[in-house]
């Protein structure tokens, strides 16, 4: 008798939300959008939704225009704000040519109504839009000012059900220090929401964090520039450094 065929690992999560951020597009660039970095990541991409897993994305828009700075030179918050999320308007349009050109059916939902470039954001319909395999992109943050990415990411997930927030950056996860200036700066492999908040440490704002807390929401952040790292996030490999309710360890 022929042996049996070994089963397929399965991915962990059914449904991901993946937080990018602006800087992440703009490659080895000081600001802007490389082609060669947005055809690397929606490659990513594709390798997993052709696991059977349903993909959002919210991205910031840091490589174009950044709100907070804005209001620090002297422009007001609020103006800042809103020119920061048609910066995420932007690339998340860039996002969805890069995804289209490799055969990956996008849609981009906006915060902030534009019909001719993006449908506005319908929970619903972004929920149908991942059951019959689109990937869905969340442009425009929340749509009010004050508020990051990093809490419309958070929002964004609980609001479509995802099984985690994967919070891709160019560190490898999570360190007691900043890697680049501290060589001594240690690894945690898991963190808890409440170590996250009491050790201000910079894995996302505290209202994306409280959020992702009160409703148990995991957290993975990992190194967005190793090839593969987005497929080994969703299957489960421990990869970064995971926030959730555990003890954290290092």
């Amino acid at each position: 008798m022929a042996s049996e065929r070994a089963e397929k690992p399965k991915p962990r999560y059914k449904r991901i939300l993946l937080k990018l951020s602006g800087e992440a597009l703009m490659g080895d660039g000081k600001y802007g959008i490389s082609p060669k970095t947005l055809a690397s990541i929606a490659q990513d991409v594709k390798d997993v939704v052709d696991l059977g897993v349903e993909v959002a994305l919210t991205i910031g828009g840091g490589n174009i225009f950044r709100g907070v700075s804005g209001a620090t030179e002297g422009m007001d918050r609020s103006s800042a704000d809103y020119m920061g999320m048609l910066a995420t308007v932007i690339n998340s349009m860039a996002l969805q040519d890069a995804f289209e050109k490799i055969g990956v059916q996008t849609r981009i939902q906006s915060a902030i109504e534009m019909h001719q470039v993006a449908e506005p954001y319908i929970r619903r319909r972004a929920i149908r839009h991942l059951e019959k395999g689109r990937v869905v992109i969340f442009a425009a943050g929340t749509g009010n000012p004050y508020f990051t990415t990093d809490t419309a990411a958070s929002l964004r997930a609980m609001e479509i059900h995802a099984d985690v927030l994967l919070k891709a950056t160019k560190v490898d996860g999570v360190y007691t220090d900043d890697p680049k200036k501290n060589p001594a700066a240690t690894k945690f492999r898991t963190l808890s929401y409440i170590d996250v908040l009491k050790k201000n440490l910079k894995v996302m704002d505290s209202t994306a964090i409280s959020l992702c807390m009160d409703n148990e929401l995991p957290i993975v952040v990992f190194d967005l520039t190793g090839a593969g790292n987005v497929r080994r996030a969703v299957m489960g490999e421990e990869i970064g450094t995971t926030v959730g309710k555990h003890t954290s360890r290092a």
